[in-house]
């Protein structure tokens, strides 16, 4: 998969255009929820070495929130999959989505983007009023 590709994913899946809110920076593409503006994934160009990487070589990447337990899950053991660049390290994980399997970046967006919805707060119900 490529940058293109990704976004149009997103697009095709959630009907949301990355937006980039950065000066100076038209390469961060972020990805929020309508209503909420959070973030569900981040897209970038960064060089491979900042993922431990042999090279200085450009990449297109995505971050996306995940759960400890599927971030401990997939480092090192699925090809393109890192611990987060420039996020929290223990909820975030890097792709670089040109060496990662397309289902398996599909099944992480629709992770995030669970993962960082707003919530829905239910009711209190208050008894004799």
């Amino acid at each position: 998969m490529n940058r293109k590709e990704f976004e149009k994913l997103v697009l095709d899946t959630y009907d949301i255009k990355a937006d980039y809110p950065f000066n100076e920076d038209f390469e961060t593409g972020i990805f929020r929820h309508v209503l909420s503006q959070k973030w569900f994934a981040i897209a970038m160009k960064i060089p491979k070495s900042k993922l431990g990487l042999m090279g200085d070589t450009i990449i297109d990447v995505v971050n996306f929130k995940c759960a400890p337990e599927v971030v401990d899950s997939l480092v090192g053991v699925e090809t393109g999959i890192f611990r987060a660049y420039h996020m929290n390290k223990m909820h975030w994980l890097t792709v670089a989505i040109d060496m990662c399997d397309n289902d398996l970046i599909a099944w992480l967006l629709d992770i995030s983007y669970d993962l960082t919805k707003p919530k829905i707060k239910k009711k209190k119900h208050l008894e004799g009023k």
